[in-house]
């Protein structure tokens, strides 16, 4: 499928692999993807992420993904779900730090031992990926660019699609920016 990416398509895949190794993750996340889109200039992910007004806020979507991080992946929305149970997260979270340091839910500790491996992609990531497929596919595109891995990290459930759904960059609002159905495959 790496064929039928463009270069920009590429460009984030391998920034993606990138952070997952800055972050000394053991595997690519969605997270890791959406860090790399952001990172873009002159490509069609970039102009509609600068439509939708969030190219000079990329630090606060990056801020609001390192918080989720700390929540140890939780998403807002499930949070929100634990708190209606009576269960703090974010109490969980400063108890957890307190005993066993920063990050510690996250994996963003520094250890002495880092695995330097391959990184392999998450099935989030590897999901996000066969929807960029089925989006390019629905669109009638060629080739999988890096919008199609934007659109396809808004219709995926998690942190990124909330963050980015946080910042005013919804499937539908991508879908205007960029024009042409994306019809019902990639949902």
């Amino acid at each position: 499928m790496f064929e039928r990416f463009t270069k920009d398509a590429r460009d984030v895949v391998q920034g993606a692999v990138g952070y997952a190794e800055e972050a000394r993750a053991q595997t690519v996340d969605p997270e890791h993807l959406l860090l790399a889109l952001l990172d873009r200039e002159g490509s069609r992910a970039s102009f509609a992420l600068a439509a939708l007004g969030v190219a000079g806020r990329g630090d606060v979507v990056r801020q609001a993904l390192s918080e989720a991080r700390r929540r140890a992946g939780l998403s807002q929305a499930e949070t929100d779900a634990l708190a209606g149970l009576g269960i703090d997260v974010s109490e969980i979270v400063a108890r957890v730090e307190e005993a066993h340091g920063v990050g510690a839910m996250s994996g963003d500790r520094k250890e002495s031992r880092w695995w330097s491996g391959h990184r392999s992609f998450s099935r989030g990531a590897k999901e996000v990926l066969e929807k960029a497929l089925r989006v390019a596919v629905a669109r009638r595109d060629r080739r999988i660019g890096d919008e199609h891995i934007l659109l396809a990290l808004t219709v995926r459930p998690g942190v990124p699609a909330e963050v980015l759904a946080d910042h005013g960059v919804t499937h539908e609002s991508l879908t205007r920016v960029l024009g042409g159905d994306t019809g019902e495959a990639c949902a």
